[in-house]
């Protein structure tokens, strides 16, 4: 009995640090998954949702320290009991989101490894065998240190936890494991290989055959029956592959996704949700944007808020900045801060940071990203004030221009078409550092 302890000591504490670790390294996911599971839809206890990320952390802390403590062996029936509770708690979780399918993942290990529902509760069930063999055998769990050792490890393991928190909440998470992580390139993380699993669907179709409802199930065929269409329900057997990033876009009236993942140096400002934009980050974002931009870069902001709200953030915080739409969840896996801030190019991500080390952001001066052949045919182009062709523009060399202006407002452009009877769709405006001569070649 000792030795079937001691392998379950081993065990369950190594798998609950390790667990632990893994969410303390992102709170904010796990409070997301947490307003998932307190929502309406699923345990219907809003309630609890303003309050979800003071429960991650305090949740992610306890599995991390009950690990620490299993291991060293402090205060063992304190362990031992707190153990058999979260990992009740944690069953009845699992298994909620299994039976009544209203959770996708569970969010057990993260970002780190995605597990169904139906694997998280097989994996608690586990667990609980085990921390029950604990609970039987709870004479056998010793302190392995004398009892100063013991106490010390204790509180550092506890003091450790709480700081690593704090550190990734006020910075961005360690190990980043997801899509956006840096490195890593947004559009092939959207893309679906050629032979990727297809998901196997189940079609469930009604009929009406004298004045009887028959249900007949196929894989996707129209039944050949006698009677009259009721409906169809589908029913998803076997999961397909699904990429790792699935629903990001960039959107105005139309869609700019594929537009600004091909762009380089393009810096994304992101913030989920403008009403709950972090006021000391905002501030700082003004000087950030005029810097960026004046060192050649193109600077957009993401947001699932309406226009009004970006209105609102850009007369407040005097920015000049254009919003583009993209899937408040999306977002909120971007980048865990509101707002966050990252360098794109050609859909790599180069830099991330959390608004709170928005002064580490590395902005060296890039050279100004100059518009495709075609894309100029139809532009006004203005060098030093007089209007130019398209062959003067690109003759011009970086170290001639002093400043370079493209005119994304429509008003504007529209007012110059109606003096000057042109159809103009931008307008773009050069100054040139002194003594500068135009060439046509």
């Amino acid at each position: 009995m000792k030795s079937i302890v001691n392998i379950s000591r081993i065990l369950v504490g190594g798998l609950f640090i390790f667990s632990g670790l893994i969410k303390l390294n992102d709170p904010l996911g796990m409070s997301y998954k947490l307003e998932e599971y307190f929502s309406p839809e699923v345990l219907n206890l809003p309630v609890f949702e303003p309050y979800a990320l003071m429960i991650a952390i305090l949740v992610v802390v306890l599995e991390v320290v009950l690990g620490v403590f299993l291991l060293i062996g402090y205060k063992p029936k304190f362990t031992i009991w707190s153990l058999l509770a979260l990992i009740v708690f944690f069953t009845f979780l699992t298994f909620y989101a299994w039976y009544f399918d209203k959770v996708k993942d569970c969010g057990c290990f993260g970002d780190f490894l995605k597990m169904t529902p139906f694997q998280s509760f097989m994996k608690d069930v586990v667990l609980l065998v085990f921390i029950l063999i604990l609970f039987f055998g709870m004479k056998y769990v010793n302190p392995i240190f004398g009892k100063l050792p013991t106490t010390v490890l204790a509180l550092l393991g506890f003091i450790g936890s709480l700081w690593f928190g704090y550190h990734v909440i006020m910075h961005l998470p360690t190990w980043d494991f997801r899509g956006y992580a840096i490195g890593k390139n947004i559009a092939e993380g959207m893309s679906i290989p050629d032979d990727a699993p297809k998901p196997v669907i189940e079609y469930s179709w009604k009929f009406n055959e004298n004045g009887e409802e028959k249900i007949y199930k196929t894989m996707g065929d129209y039944p050949t029956v006698e009677g009259d269409f009721v409906s169809v329900e589908t029913k998803e057997i076997e999961k397909g592959y699904e990429p790792p990033i699935y629903d990001f876009s960039i959107e105005n009236e139309e869609d700019k996704t594929a537009y600004f993942l091909s762009r380089e140096n393009v810096i994304m400002i992101v913030s989920y949700n403008l009403n709950k934009i972090e006021a000391d980050g905002a501030k700082k974002l003004s000087a950030f944007v005029k810097s960026a931009t004046k060192n050649g870069y193109e600077v957009i902001g993401l947001t699932a808020s309406g226009s009004d709200a970006k209105q609102r953030i850009n007369e407040a915080y005097e920015l000049e900045l254009e919003w583009y739409l993209c899937d408040e969840k999306a977002l909120k896996t971007v980048v865990r801060s509101n707002p966050g801030i990252l360098e794109v190019d050609k859909g790599t991500v180069m830099q991330k940071v959390h608004w709170y080390d928005l002064e580490d952001f590395e902005l060296p001066v890039v050279e100004k990203a100059i518009e495709e052949k075609s894309s100029l045919d139809n532009v006004a182009i203005f060098i030093d004030g007089k209007l130019s062709t398209k062959e003067e523009f690109k003759g011009l060399s970086e170290d001639q221009i002093e400043n370079l202006y493209i005119y994304k407002d429509k008003e504007p452009v529209e007012e110059y078409n109606r003096e000057n009877n042109t159809s103009y769709y931008n307008i773009i405006k050069v100054e040139l550092k002194k003594d500068s001569i135009i060439s046509n070649n």
